[in-house]
């Protein structure tokens, strides 16, 4: 399908000086009021739980799991996280330790991190981590295509994975903003994913020197909430590599706030893909030093 011609409905992205004015507006705002132990809470609730090594194996993966699952027993006032976010080999592992439990499988999937590979394999990837019981998907679109002005054929990968999906499965696209770097860029990436199905945009992979930044996160949203003024579909938003203490996740949270609206401060719109941010935030929460996962 031809995307890129829709790209011509909508306004060009700001200019990297006035994202960053609008940056320092909101940072300014999220210290106001966000920097609190409620905001904490939701933030808590909305990370997808998140472990990606070269180095997990089942016993790594289950032990992860089974601390997640137990945080309900031992947590009873925070909110948990909403996912376990792992590869997908290991999704049937989480499945075992989190069964009976309310919380999400999330896996990556589709030649992640790079996306490069060919597209059967990305879709059959994806397929069998459904199959074998993940909830949501989180895949790359291609980085390659985008720098190269490929763009109907980068939104067609994310178009053809998308229709392997069932309605119910939520599919997040990961932009890879840091690879991106001009606001013009980010901005065709997160629209272009909106076009062919993405549920979610997703700043990071975590695996490049630039991870999630308050800068992609604004261009992100704008083009978000400007897709949704034209079509009535919200997309979600999630913040991802990078984001490790509480003022890091109050300030996507107040980006959202401020772009988007309160309405999409909830978990099926916002998420932050994190490991370390989520002792952290319960430390801030606790009031207390936490180290629990």
């Amino acid at each position: 399908m031809e995307y890129a011609n829709h790209l011509k409905e909508y306004a060009p992205a700001w200019s990297a000086e006035r994202v960053e004015e609008e940056v320092a507006r909101i940072r300014k705002a999220a210290g106001e009021r966000n920097h609190n132990a409620e905001v904490y809470k939701f933030c808590y609730s909305a990370i997808d739980l998140t472990t990606l090594s070269c180095n997990d194996s089942v016993a790594s993966v289950t032990e992860f799991a089974r601390k997640a699952a137990e945080f309900y027993e031992k947590y009873p006032h925070i909110p948990n996280v909403a996912s376990i976010c792992i590869y997908p080999s290991f999704v049937e592992t989480v499945g075992v330790a989190v069964d009976g439990t309310p919380m999400r499988i999330t896996s990556v999937g589709g030649g992640f991190p790079a996306s490069q590979t060919y597209l059967e394999v990305k879709a059959l990837e994806v397929a069998m981590a459904v199959e074998n019981g993940a909830d949501e998907i989180d895949i790359v679109l291609n980085v390659g295509r985008m720098l190269t002005g490929e763009y109907d054929e980068a939104a067609n990968e994310v178009e053809a994975i998308r229709s392997e999906l069932d309605e119910d499965v939520v599919l997040k696209v990961i932009i890879e903003s840091g690879a991106l770097k001009t606001p013009e860029l980010i901005r065709r990436a997160s629209l272009l994913s909106m076009f062919a199905g993405a549920d979610f945009v997703k700043t990071s992979t975590g695996k490049i020197d630039v991870a999630a930044t308050p800068e992609a996160a604004v261009v992100m949203c704008q083009a978000i909430r400007d897709y949704y003024e034209k079509t009535g579909r919200k997309v979600g938003f999630k913040a991802a590599g990078g984001v490790r203490t509480p003022e890091d996740a109050a300030l996507y949270y107040t980006i959202v706030e401020e772009i988007l609206g309160r309405e999409w401060l909830t978990t099926d719109l916002f998420r932050i893909g994190a490991s370390s941010a989520a002792n952290n935030l319960l430390s801030a929460i606790e009031g207390k030093p936490v180290k629990y996962y």
